[in-house]
């Protein structure tokens, strides 16, 4: 996180304002704070970072990201498993009846 400081603010202020950032936003990665002290105004503007993502799939029964710590047994059953697709193709109405 990269923090930008515009004004006369001391470091305790600075270090408040990002805490209550922080506070009010539990959830986000901040990449940049900018700090605008004008008089008695401060202005704070923020950029936010993406969100680390890991893609988890459940295979043969196991919530997994990567098979690499699966055994040669649980290996083979992720090779030797049916992977369904939804078929593209349609047929008329008179087919169908």
């Amino acid at each position: 996180m990269k923090i930008n400081v515009h004004g006369n603010l001391t470091k305790p202020e600075v270090d408040a304002y990002v805490a209550q950032l922080k506070e009010n936003n539990p959830d986000k990665y901040f990449k940049t704070i900018d700090i605008t002290e004008d008089g008695e105004f401060v202005d704070v503007q923020y950029t936010y970072d993406k969100v680390p993502f890991e893609r988890i799939r459940r295979i043969t029964g196991y919530l997994v990201g990567t098979v690499d710590r699966f055994n040669n047994a649980k290996r083979a059953e992720v090779e030797d498993r049916v992977k369904h697709s939804l078929s593209t193709e349609c047929c008329s109405m008179e087919e169908i009846a």
